[in-house]
């Protein structure tokens, strides 16, 4: 049966609109001013074309180590959640004791408010008095305790880890639920051929959740692409820019009531999503047959 017969296209109307008005508006009205002087420092703004995009990327701030930093992010957290929450994902569908616990355990952290989480790990990983250098001295590895979120080696390591941490349960769970709707009878009929465990997770559960795992990895992406609060709560882009990245840099902008250098910024991060997520999307579901 067709889906166009079961879902009418203007089922999809209410929808669309409340994106449009609250996503896609506010974006093109940023858009807009990113062409102005905008500023607190007047109440006249002016057409200027191109120029706050031509500060942008003509190198008079060092917004192509924020723009690389952004990407990087993105890159490593993406491929670390996907990764360790398709591993978690796997060994908690098995029959393990404590299954659930496990399970609440890993997915805790992603209920936590950002808040909370940058003022833990910033107690946590404190220079001096931190709970995790004072455990390695404790234990007689004091040449392992580091100043993690201070050092400029260290620290975007350190804020890329607190949100692997952070988001790899979320991500566990959406792959539990995919492995979840995988009929019991394929894994059945592999067990009957002899087939070993890694042989069902290949054959079976990793083709089966093509679908799921292109789902985490789009959401990941878009998320690392527009990440400012784990960054701003942990180093507010310190020390010295390192772990600076687009949307903290737009934030500063905005503080300093430099609205339409940090409006260019951001538009420059929108039209930048809406292009990785489309074609992501394209990729990642080209072979998606509907029926």
């Amino acid at each position: 049966m067709k889906k166009s017969k079961i879902y009418p296209w203007y089922f999809a109307l209410g929808s669309v609109l409340i994106y449009t008005v609250l996503s896609v508006l506010p974006g093109i009205i940023g858009i807009g001013y990113s062409f102005t002087d905008w500023s607190a420092y007047s109440k006249e703004i002016h057409f200027v074309g191109w120029k706050n995009f031509i500060n942008v990327f003509s190198g008079t701030e060092d917004y192509f180590r924020y723009i690389l930093n952004t990407l990087l992010f993105t890159l490593i957290t993406t491929l670390a959640k996907t990764g360790l929450g398709l591993l978690f994902a796997v060994l908690l569908t098995d029959k393990v004791k404590c299954q659930n616990l496990h399970r609440g355990i890993l997915y805790m952290p992603s209920v936590l408010p950002i808040l909370v989480t940058g003022l833990t790990f910033t107690s946590i990983l404190h220079p001096k008095n931190g709970f995790l250098n004072e455990f390695l001295r404790g234990i007689g590895l004091k040449g392992l305790a580091k100043q993690w979120l201070v050092d400029k080696k260290l620290a975007f390591g350190s804020v890329m880890a607190v949100d692997i941490w952070r988001g790899v349960g979320y991500i566990m769970t959406m792959l539990i639920a995919g492995i979840a709707a995988i009929p019991k009878v394929y894994y059945e009929a592999a067990a009957i051929d002899g087939a070993n465990g890694w042989q069902r997770f290949r054959y079976i559960t990793l083709p089966m959740l093509r679908q799921t795992i292109a789902v985490t990895i789009v959401l990941n992406v878009l998320y690392g692409l527009k990440v400012f609060d784990i960054i701003y709560a942990l180093t507010n882009g310190g020390p010295g820019h390192r772990t600076e990245v687009m949307y903290t840099a737009v934030f500063k902008m905005f503080s300093k009531g430099l609205y339409a250098a940090g409006t260019s910024i951001s538009s420059v991060m929108f039209v930048f999503m809406v292009i990785i997520g489309f074609f992501m999307v394209k990729i990642l579901t080209k072979d998606e047959v509907v029926e």
